[in-house]
């Protein structure tokens, strides 16, 4: 549940790329506290790129507007279902050091870009990490949607992949944070990925197969601090 609305945000442009894989290869990556949550017998990771926009403390008129990228995947834990996430990858200096200084979550520094083209309705979005001391991660694609918009039904494996109001992450300790946002409004999407790097830099093998592609309209969306778990 979210106690207090520390931080408002618009997330805009977003892709969630999410590839099935075997259980035991997220659950054997995860620290005690949490375990694997799967939908249909499959574990999952996801890569979601977007922009989060005009991010700020409540109540401050003016904000902060970025790219992020990240790699998840989806868990139980002590404060109940949620992303997991192995890295995030910002374009803002600022932001990500105060993340490591408080939390030492897995934020990242890196160069970004996300570019949209209004005559195809598409995003070209590049990303190369910059931060020093860890390995570089690399992702470039160009995506956006298809078809109609929809809001995905409860139990469906849209809404486990989508519908997630906590977080998890470890640095120093195992950490958690509560969001807050009107359910998400997605669209098939397609997705020329270019390079993707983010499975190597984690440990993890390339999954086979295409992924299953989302492309989300924008969310408001409200966040509480990160606490330990």
């Amino acid at each position: 549940m979210l106690t207090r609305r520390w931080l408002e945000m618009t997330w805009r442009d977003t892709l969630l790329c999410h590839w099935p894989v075997d259980p035991d290869t997220v659950a054997e990556t995860l620290p005690d506290r949490v375990a694997v949550a799967t939908h249909d017998g499959d574990a999952y990771l996801s890569v979601v790129a977007f922009v989060m926009e005009d991010i700020r403390p409540r109540g401050v008129p003016v904000g902060l507007t970025f790219p992020e990228l990240n790699l998840r995947t989806y868990v139980e834990g002590s404060a109940g279902r949620g992303v997991y996430f192995y890295n995030l990858d910002a374009a803002d200096r600022l932001g990500v050091a105060v993340a490591r200084r408080l939390g030492a979550l897995p934020y990242y520094r890196a160069e970004m870009s996300a570019r949209r083209d209004e005559r195809d309705d598409t995003v070209e979005f590049r990303s190369r990490r910059t931060h020093r001391g860890v390995p570089t991660a690399r992702f470039d694609a160009t995506y956006g949607p298809v078809g109609e918009a929809f809001t995905a039904e409860p139990g469906s494996l849209e809404a486990f992949l989508v519908e997630n109001y906590r977080f998890y992450a470890q640095g120093r300790r195992l950490y958690r944070g509560e969001i807050a946002h009107e359910p998400w409004t997605l669209r098939e999407g397609t997705a020329a990925i270019r390079e993707n790097t983010l499975f190597d830099v984690n440990g993890f093998d390339r999954p086979a197969g295409d992924p299953i592609v989302h492309y989300a309209d924008p969310l408001d969306v409200s966040a509480d601090r990160v606490r330990r778990a």
